[in-house]
């Protein structure tokens, strides 16, 4: 039986416990505990992602113009997706042998800057019209749509599963002709809200599910011809809303903010969630003894996890940014299909047995190979029959051991520890980590991060944001042929591209839906959309019902609830911090006042 421990992080100094199941689960996978605490753990890994981040470049193998998440000038050669696929090469020629003279992560980098990469992490056989995207599968018309799979005439989103004819959405599956959506399912014509599911014509809203033809309204359901939580009758309605100037940039500008302090009114579940038993965490749907997780569809046994979205994930600590079919996975992020017992790796799929591996496909028993497909019991990209590969790791683990990684910053790197950031073929700033954990320049170089300085670009802007017309209804086709300077202009921390353009298919959505043109490029709009998520963090809290009211007096209860007039007495673990305005009620108290 094991007991708690508290321990130092030897990156951030602060402590963080290790519980006895988690020893237990250490000891199942055979690896020693961390010395990280797990948000830097998390962090670490992020800055292995370049979600976002593109660059025009030639493919070093067919010498075609491609979009890359890699820049010209990087030490290593980089594939188009048909290159890298192709037989023309074999990352196996690439192989070494293990030199115990110096620290394996030091081989490991030196294999990496040899190794060609591929550009995008695309399904390019089974797309179509859908180059520009990345970590996606099969996708028809789509354009700049990031962690997608299954959707058609869809622009500018993120994490969009089986949607259709929608933009600038972040989390949503199953919708169609919809703008400005986050954390969305099921809906149709339904803009600018958030946590809405099976929605249907529904503008400015905020937690409404099976609702149609509502307009800036909180927290409810089954309702229909609601304004701002009244009813209406459905004339009347529809009067306000045809006396509504949608095509207009200024009058959204309004509605949104109206909205947001209407909200602000009503309470908020602990957390956003359905079907789970036994969780703690964020956006997490269909699981079960799911731990300090954020992000999870159909997981079970699952701890310090983030965006296991696609089910099944099953016993893994400390893993990401993927699923189906994931298994004992620890310390690895952007791994999943069909995969197990895969430790401190990145871009993996279909295998097991994989440790220190980088996008290691349909492989089995690999450690620390980059860029194979179909291998099996190779070590540094050089073969080895099954004795000698079992023979050999348990030595390069006690190498490891013996001799460890070190860093300019100190920290040290034994067998159990992720990779180390200057291992990362991007820099902080280019990958999620700076979504999430964001830093500045100063920041991340003291805390050993690269950092990448926006690279000289040669686009003058034609037009600047502050002089396209207000109302779509004023836009001519010739604006497609503008380059709009972004009204961030550069100046924030947000992957600012300084510039953008609208294609013509954007043009014909925003028409359609009689949308404005946005303001911003598509990156400083992406993080206006994660600036709606709550953070990767748990904070422990009491239900603010106080009885007849919120405890801050905002919002009074429409029925009695189970503690009568006294404070509720339930505690619980929530990504809503204690300084936020924002109304928090437990599970038992929302649910009265919602249904």
């Amino acid at each position: 039986m094991f007991n708690s421990e508290t321990k130092i992080c030897q990156n951030c100094k602060n402590q963080f416990t290790i519980e006895p199941e988690d020893f237990e689960f250490y000891e199942k996978i055979k690896v020693p505990a961390p010395t990280f605490c797990p948000e830097c753990r998390l962090t670490r890994r992020m800055n292995f992602k370049n979600e976002r981040s593109f660059y025009k470049r030639k493919c070093d193998l067919c010498d075609k113009s491609i979009v890359a998440i890699y820049p010209q000038n990087v030490s290593f050669s980089v594939y188009c997706p048909s290159c890298w696929w192709s037989d023309k090469w074999n990352a196996l020629d690439y192989g070494k042998e293990y030199d115990f003279s110096k620290p394996f992560l030091i081989q490991f980098q030196e294999l990496l800057k040899k190794v060609p990469r591929i550009s995008l992490l695309i399904d390019y056989l089974r797309s179509i019209n859908s180059e520009y995207t990345n970590y996606t599968g099969p996708l028809k018309n789509c354009y700049l749509v990031i962690q997608a799979e299954g959707d058609e005439n869809c622009f500018y989103s993120s994490s969009l599963f089986n949607s259709k004819d929608s933009a600038d959405c972040l989390r949503a599956v199953d919708v169609q002709n919809s703008y400005e959506l986050f954390n969305c399912g099921k809906c149709y014509n339904t803009f600018f809200s958030i946590s809405c599911f099976e929605c249907i014509d529904v503008y400015f809203s905020k937690a409404l599910n099976n609702c149609s033809n509502c307009f800036g309204c909180s927290n409810l359901r089954h309702k229909n011809y609601y304004i701002f939580n009244q009813p209406y009758s459905k004339e009347e309605y529809f009067k306000f809303i045809e006396s509504l100037n949608f095509g207009s940039f200024n009058e959204i500008k309004k509605h949104k903010e109206k909205a947001k302090q209407f909200w602000i009114k009503f309470p908020n579940k602990y957390f956003s969630g359905l079907f789970n038993n036994n969780i703690s965490g964020n956006y997490i749907i269909n699981s079960k003894n799911v731990f300090y997780s954020f992000e999870i569809g159909g997981g079970e046994n699952l701890k310090y996890c983030f965006q296991a979205h696609m089910p099944t994930s099953k016993d893994c600590y400390d893993y990401g940014d993927w699923g189906n079919n994931a298994s004992l996975m620890y310390e690895s992020i952007n791994c999943g299909e069909h995969i197990s017992n895969t430790k401190f790796s990145f871009g993996s799929w279909i295998g097991s047995n994989l440790q220190y591996c980088d996008t290691v496909v349909s492989s089995d028993y690999m450690f620390g190979c980059s860029q194979v497909r179909k291998g099996k019991y190779c070590i540094l990209n050089k073969q080895y029959t099954k004795e000698e590969y079992e023979e050999l790791v348990p030595k390069i683990i006690d190498h490891m051991n013996n001799m460890p990684y070190i860093d300019k910053k100190g920290r040290v790197y034994k067998y159990g520890e992720f990779f180390p950031p200057k291992l990362s073929p991007f820099a902080y700033n280019e990958t999620i980590a700076q979504e999430y954990f964001p830093l500045t320049k100063e920041q991340a170089i003291e805390q050993g991060y690269s950092w990448k300085d926006p690279e000289e670009r040669n686009i003058k802007p034609t037009i600047t944001a502050e002089q396209l017309p207000d109302h779509i209804k004023d836009v001519s086709d010739t604006i497609t042929k503008e380059i709009i300077e972004c009204a961030h202009k550069g100046e924030c921390n947000e992957q600012c591209t300084t510039a953008f353009k609208i294609i013509p298919q954007e043009l014909e959505f925003y028409r359609k839906m009689n949308l404005p043109l946005p303001r911003l490029c598509p990156n400083c709009r992406h993080y206006q959309r994660i600036k709606q998520r709550n953070p990767l963090k748990l904070w422990k809290r009491q239900c603010q019902c106080n009885g007849e009211k919120s405890s801050n007096g905002v919002y009074a209860n429409t029925i009695q609830h189970f503690h009568g007039d006294q404070p509720c007495p339930n505690e619980f673990e929530t990504t809503y911090s204690p300084d936020r305005k924002e109304i928090v009620y437990c599970e038992h108290c929302y649910q009265q006042e919602v249904v």
